[in-house]
């Protein structure tokens, strides 16, 4: 019987997430991007400078506003980027600081690159690693492991990945 390591598992649920996310980023057209499904959106702007800011609230509104792929793929990079500095040991940078691409490729070479980032984390992890405290999502709190921290990752990832194919989908059928 073959007796997986927590992280040949993590990786290999990643790996898992990853091929069903790269499904809807071959097939993404510019314009998902921006395309908003119903006029209670959150999406990307550019700024006056020419950088992308989204749309965010300190608190939650309720209900929640249907967010746009590009919205999306900024909040990936945004806790993706944030979860990687914690796992490398830096600084995790500010919300603020990450800024969306702005244009479908140039978005999709981000996310594949915090993928190859993700993969540089994984591979370096041993199992006694995987069994120290996270110090991100939930600060340090001792009942959380960097190996929830990986699963929190999959996790959150997946969902979004559903989130952008539904959009597409959504899209392309409202199209036909």
């Amino acid at each position: 019987m073959n007796n997986a390591s927590q992280p040949d598992l993590l990786r290999w649920q990643f790996e898992l997430t990853w091929s069903l996310f790269e499904y809807h980023l071959e097939r993404l057209e510019p314009e998902d991007f921006l395309w908003e499904p119903t006029p209670y959106c959150w999406t990307v702007r550019p700024n006056e400078d020419g950088t992308w800011v989204p749309d965010w609230a300190e608190t939650e509104p309720d209900p929640v506003p249907v967010p746009t792929i590009g919205w999306l793929s900024w909040h990936i990079g945004w806790w993706w980027t944030v979860t990687i500095d914690h796992a490398q040991g830096r600084t995790p940078r500010e919300r603020t600081e990450i800024t969306w691409p702005g244009d479908g490729t140039a978005t999709i070479e981000w996310l594949r690159g915090l993928r190859a980032d993700w993969l540089a984390v994984l591979d370096r992890l041993t199992d006694t690693e995987l069994d120290a405290t996270a110090p991100f999502p939930w600060q340090n709190d001792p009942d959380h492991t960097i190996a929830h921290m990986l699963a929190w990752v999959n996790a959150e990832l997946m969902k979004n990945a559903t989130e952008i194919g539904q959009l597409r989908l959504l899209r392309a059928a409202s199209a036909a």
